[in-house]
């Protein structure tokens, strides 16, 4: 998008008059993001959702807009959709869908970290957000995704992309292959009956955290659009993958990959200074959870590796592949450590 067309994507929503610059944020692998400040300062960051990936543009917007309506607190920074001249929590033009959301001053956020107080702070956060919508009545969610992170799905997606996949790419993720193979039933026994639904993040990596540049405190979870029902693993599992490992996601040396029992010491702590909202049984199904998450990202990239990168953005043609490979290294990491987390977890974090 040029700059004059975003300057009139802007006309449409309620604001002062003011002479507005945008910039890109190209960290997203999803939808396309600019920061909109004034005279240097940043004031909103307007996004265009990717309407291929969320078929409901309606009920993503309505799920964010009654998350937001449960999280602010003292401790949790409030986000404000900023509503179209007519009213809307989004405006559309030309088969584009745009919103426009408040920037929380002097925010920063991290890809990785190996400092425990982020990782405390990290924890904390995601609890905070977790308490504050635990009286969200969860029938009032819609899934933005559908069985976003089901295993059967994303199983079956992966056998018909293996099915349809060229010989060569086959080939070259033989390894990749198995490893999703050997491990998809070491997933279907988490007892998903016994564990509460919740309104859950659904993508809660680390550089979906807004932190204080002031002090490093968290302020709160930002890219909202999967906020719809789940089980807290996933949300647990999904922050441990990127918060115990330093590497990149596509890092291709995976000897680089490292499960930092520390960093996940300290997130747990951070998530027990929460008051209790968690059953027992939640508890005792978390470390398979930060099993689970990093496989099932993992499978989905390796999907989109068969199927010829139709889904996450690539900068180059094997992208899709080192993700994956990454991903599930870390994986095999985790199921390695699931002993030690789950005495950290039982010593620390206690049920409702």
């Amino acid at each position: 998008m040029n700059t004059d067309s975003l300057q009139k994507i802007l006309t449409q929503f309620v604001l002062d008059a003011a002479a507005y610059e945008l910039e890109p944020i190209h960290h997203g692998l999803i939808n396309d993001t600019y920061l909109v400040t004034k005279e240097g300062l940043p004031l909103y960051v307007l996004q265009r959702i990717n309407h291929e990936v969320f078929k409901s543009i309606d009920q993503l917007m309505q799920n964010i807009d009654s998350a937001l309506s449960y999280l602010g607190s003292s401790d949790y920074a409030r986000l404000e959709i900023v509503k179209t001249i007519h009213g809307k929590t989004y405006y559309t033009k030309n088969q584009m869908h745009w919103r426009l959301i408040t920037y929380i001053e002097d925010s920063t956020t991290y890809n990785t970290t190996t400092d425990t107080t982020i990782a405390f702070e990290t924890g904390r956060i995601i609890g905070k957000f977790h308490y504050l919508l635990k009286s969200a009545n969860t029938t009032s969610f819609v899934d933005s995704i559908p069985q976003f992170h089901d295993l059967q799905l994303r199983e079956k997606q992966f056998q018909t992309a293996l099915k349809n996949a060229l010989p060569k790419k086959q080939k070259l993720a033989k390894d990749a292959i198995l490893f999703a193979k050997n491990s998809i039933p070491n997933f279907k026994e988490i007892p998903k009956k016994l564990l509460p639904i919740r309104v859950c993040h659904n993508d809660t990596k680390l550089n979906n955290i807004l932190f204080s540049k002031k002090d490093h405190k968290a302020l709160c979870l930002i890219d909202l659009d999967t906020i719809m029902n789940g089980y807290f693993y996933y949300d647990f599992g999904d922050a441990i993958r990127t918060l115990a490992n330093a590497a990149r996601e596509d890092e291709t040396d995976l000897a680089k990959i490292t499960f930092n029992i520390d960093l996940f010491q300290s997130f747990v702590k951070g998530l027990a200074s929460i008051p209790a909202f968690l059953k027992q049984v939640e508890i005792e199904n978390l470390a398979i959870g930060a099993v689970y998450m990093p496989f099932i990202h993992g499978l989905r990239a390796l999907t989109d590796y068969l199927n010829n990168n139709a889904y996450y953005k690539v900068t180059y043609e094997n992208q899709n592949l080192d993700r994956c490979l990454s991903l599930f290294r870390f994986s095999a990491l985790a199921q390695e450590q699931i002993p030690v987390m789950q005495t950290i977890l039982l010593k620390n974090v206690f049920s409702d």
